[in-house]
C-alpha cells in the first residue's frame, strides 16, 4: 500500500480533537513524563545527523515549506569535518561535482577546495536556509510505533527528551565511528597509537619513525603529511589498491570518467583510465601497490572503495621517502612484525582504517539497514526509501553528489505526503464549519 495511502487516517487523527488532546497530555513540547523525559511532537520530518547531508535534506524541505528539526550529537555541523580531519586536507573532487543542492561553491573557490572552506560553505549553506540544528543532543534509540504510526526517538545530551514524527531521515553517514582493527599485541606498543580522526598535522611527529596502517587517500595523505613535516613515515598496504592521478589529459579525472561513461561501457573506461595511469604513474606494483583484479570504477560501483587520487604521494614512494611495508603480524613494546618477517621500531603508529555506519546500534528496524554494516540494504539509487516514512541519505558510497540527489527525492516523496495530509486537514476544516456555522455578527 502507498505510504501516503497508510497515512491518511493517521493525517485526521493528528487534527482529530480527541488526538490532540491525547497529544496534549502526551507529547506536548517540554511537557514531562513519569520517567523524566520531556516529550516533544515533531510535525515535520526529524533528521539524524548535521553532516552535509542533513543539511542538504534540511534544505531541499525547507524550499518546499516543510519543517524539519536535525539532531546533531556534536556541537557543530560537520562535525566529522571540523573536530576529527587533518588539517591539509582537501576535497579529493572537483568542487561542481561536491556542492549541495540550491547552492554552489565561491566563484573565487579553488577547483580543490580546502578543509576550512568546504567548512565555511557549509556554515553559509546552513546560515542561507535557516538551518538550526539541535546540538548536543544524541540519539540512543528510534523505532516505530505501529499503535500511533509515529516514530519515537530517545535522546541524550543536555537533557532526556522523547521525539514523536512522521518522518525519520537517517543522515549519521557512512563514516560516523573510527575502525579500530584488531592487531595482536595493540596494548604492548608503547609507543602512540592514533586513529586519523585523531590526527592534526605531522608537527607532532617530526624526526620520528611513524607507521601509517592503511593505503587509502587519507592514508596516503597522512604520510606525504608526515614526510613534509620531515618525520620518517613507513605505509602499511594489507590490500590492493588502485592509485590514479588526480588530473589527466588536464581535466579531473573524476570528471573526465564521468563524461566517459555517457559514451562508453564501464569497463572500456577502466581500461582507459588504467592505461593513462600507466603511462604517466608506471607501474605501481614494483613498489608494493598491487592494483585489483577488478577495474577502479567496477570496484567501486561493486564494493564502495575508492580508488586512491594521487596528490604527490606516490612521488614521495618512488623516492625512497615513504617505504611500503605488508600487513602487520603483530606489535611489540616498541617494534612491529609484518607478515614477511621483517621487524622494525616505530615511535608512533597511524590508524587510517576508515570509518564505519553506527545506524544499527540505535535504529530499531529490521527491514531497511544492514545490521552487519549500517547500510541500506538495497544499493544504490533505491536505498534511500524504507517503509513508514523511514528514509535514509549519505548512504550511497558515491560521496557528496550521491548524498545530494538522495537529498532531493527525499524532499520530493514527503512533500507528496505532506500537501496529501494538509489537504484532508482543510477538507476536515470546511466540513467542521459546515456542521458549525459561524455568526455574521
Amino acid at each position: 500500500m502507498d505510504y501516503c495511502s497508510e497515512r491518511e487516517t493517521e493525517g485526521k487523527q493528528a487534527h482529530d480533537p480527541l488526538f490532540i488532546a491525547m497529544k496534549n497530555c502526551g507529547y506536548k513540547s517540554r511537557s514531562l513524563t513519569r520517567n523524566k523525559n520531556r516529550k516533544e511532537w515533531i510535525e515535520g520530518p526529524v533528521i539524524v545527523g548535521a553532516g552535509p547531508s542533513g543539511l542538504a535534506t534540511a534544505a531541499c524541505l525547507k524550499e518546499k515549506g516543510i519543517p524539519s528539526v536535525i539532531l546533531e550529537r556534536s556541537n557543530c555541523i560537520a562535525s566529522l569535518w571540523q573536530l576529527k580531519t587533518y588539517d591539509r586536507l582537501h576535497l579529493h573532487l572537483p568542487k561542481q561535482f561536491c556542492e549541495l543542492p540550491l547552492m554552489g561553491f565561491p566563484p573565487d573557490f579553488p577547483t580543490y577546495p580546502t578543509k576550512q572552506q568546504f567548512v565555511q560553505y557549509l556554515e553559509d549553506y546552513a546560515d542561507r536556509f535557516g538551518i538550526r540544528p539541535r546540538f548536543n543532543e544524541t540519539v540512543d534509540r528510534a523505532e516505530f510505533d505501529s499503535r500511533i504510526g509515529m516514530w519515537k526517538l530517545i535522546t541524550s545530551g543536555g537533557s532526556s527528551t522523547e521525539y514523536t514524527c512522521r518522518w525519520l531521515i537517517v543522515a549519521t553517514g557512512e563514516n560516523a565511528e573510527a575502525v579500530v582493527p584488531q592487531i595482536e599485541g595493540i596494548q604492548e606498543f608503547q609507543g602512540a597509537i592514533r586513529h586519523t580522526s585523531l590526527y592534526k598535522s605531522g608537527e607532532e611527529f617530526r624526526g620520528k619513525k611513524v607507521l601509517v596502517v592503511g593505503c587509502g587517500n587519507s592514508g596516503m595523505e597522512v604520510c606525504l603529511d608526515l614526510c613534509n613535516h620531515d618525520a620518517a613515515p613507513s605505509l602499511c598496504v594489507r590490500d590492493s589498491v588502485h592509485i590514479l592521478p588526480r588530473e589527466m589529459l588536464g581535466k579531473s579525472t573524476f570528471g573526465l570518467s564521468m563524461w566517459l561513461l555517457k559514451w562508453f561501457p564501464l569497463r572500456l573506461v577502466d581500461r582507459f583510465l588504467l592505461i593513462v595511469s600507466w603511462l604517466m604513474l608506471g607501474d605501481t606494483s614494483r613498489f608494493g601497490l598491487d592494483r585489483p583484479r577488478l577495474g577502479p570504477l567496477e570496484l567501486k560501483n561493486l564494493s564502495g572503495k575508492t580508488p586512491v587520487l594521487d596528490v604527490g604521494t606516490l612521488a614521495k614512494i618512488k623516492g625512497g621517502d615513504i617505504k611500503v611495508r605488508p600487513s602487520i603480524k603483530r606489535l611489540k613494546r616498541h617494534t612491529v612484525e609484518f607478515v614477511d618477517g621483517r621487524i622494525e621500531n616505530f615511535d608512533a603508529i597511524i590508524l587510517a582504517t576508515g570509518y564505519k555506519s553506527n545506524v544499527p546500534y540505535w535504529l530499531k528496524e529490521n527491514d531497511m539497514f544492514s545490521k552487519e554494516d549500517g547500510f541500506p540494504m538495497k544499493p544504490f539509487p533505491n536505498g534511500w526509501k524504507g517503509r513508514n516514512g523511514l528514509y535514509a541519505v549519505g548512504f550511497t558510497k558515491k560521496g557528496l553528489l550521491g548524498a545530494s540527489i538522495d537529498a532531493k527525492r527525499i524532499a520530493q516523496d514527503i512533500e507528496r505526503c505532506y500537501k496529501h495530509e494538509a489537504n484532508n486537514h482543510n477538507a476536515n476544516n470546511a466540513f467542521s464549519l459546515s456542521l458549525f456555522p459561524q455568526s455574521n455578527s
